[in-house]
């Protein structure tokens, strides 16, 4: 009588067959993994199919994927031009804010109420507020 192996896979815990998409990260995956996997995932590539367009071998960027590790910066051009991101998509750049040095809530509302008026009845506003301004400062200091 013949024993015959299963066809899929090596004997043991893990299957390729059990786990189509890859054996499970055993530890959660950096910000920057989890971004990668993602971005090469949303572009329809395999790690393989991404390491041959970069050079790299496939552990490589399993590595990458998985755990903390260090990527040149060369490297980081590469992969943002692979997957068709900027490099700032890469790295999760957060956006500079933008700032207007204009006040924030009640106060900036009063003044944009305060544009609308006449260029004299401004003048006298801003004088008001500039006095009251200074007076606080100087009594913050002195």
């Amino acid at each position: 009588m013949l024993v015959s192996q299963p066809a899929a896979g090596p004997p043991g815990p893990y299957n390729a067959a059990m786990h189509p998409g890859g054996r499970p990260a055993k530890r959660p995956r950096s910000g920057f993994g989890a971004r990668l996997a993602r971005l090469r995932e949303d572009a329809g590539l395999s790690q393989v199919q991404l390491a041959e367009k970069l050079g790299v071998s496939q552990q490589a960027v399993a590595q990458w994927e998985r755990k903390t590790a260090a990527v040149r910066s060369d490297t980081l051009a590469k992969l943002a031009e692979a997957l068709g991101v900027s490099g700032d998509a890469l790295l999760d750049a957060p956006k500079a804010k933008r700032t207007t040095g204009a006040p924030l809530g009640r106060a900036r509302s009063a003044f944009e109420k305060v544009s609308a008026l006449p260029r004299r009845q401004q003048d006298k506003i801003i004088a008001v507020v500039e006095a009251f301004v200074a007076q606080n400062a100087t009594a913050r200091t002195g």
